[in-house]
């Protein structure tokens, strides 16, 4: 079935999920090549600071996946959604040992990237999605949660 030709805001939905997927190969590039210690490095001071084990390999793989799968439209929503709780885990970081204000490396960038990936879940894939996101009742009917797909 043919789609129609893209709107204003397709396009915009574009442009949001290749920022974001920048914005992620940038974070690893230091994570892996300026950090000194690397990856590693950044790692241990999660796990020192009092984080679980589990955050930063779910850190790592919301960020390659904002790379692999954001950039070319692949589940864009999904994707987006799936690095929500780290952006929120990175703004409790940065809350509680420098406050608010970007200025003094606070918590301020994180919710910037919070509300980025939440305009993104809202936005969709945008224009020119390799594997476009299923739709919440599509995926609730094959689910069998038909009733719920129903709710609006």
């Amino acid at each position: 079935m043919a789609r129609a030709p893209a709107s204003r805001g397709e396009h915009a939905a574009l442009l949001l999920r290749v920022i974001i997927g920048s914005l992620f190969i940038v974070h690893l590039y230091w994570k892996f090549a300026v950090l000194a210690g690397g990856a590693q490095a950044w790692s241990s001071g999660l796990i020192r600071s009092g984080y679980p084990a589990f955050v930063p390999p779910y850190v790592l793989s919301a960020e390659f996946a904002g790379v692999l799968l954001l950039i070319p439209g692949v589940w864009t929503r999904w994707v987006a959604l799936y690095a929500v709780p780290m952006m929120i885990g990175a703004a409790q970081f940065w809350w509680v040992r420098k406050g608010f204000y970007f200025t003094k490396a606070g918590a301020e960038l994180p919710l910037v990237w919070l509300a980025l990936l939440a305009l993104q879940v809202l936005a969709g894939d945008g224009s020119y999605a390799l594997v476009r996101s299923p739709d919440l009742r599509g995926l609730a009917m094959r689910l069998g949660l038909g009733g719920w797909a129903r709710v609006r």
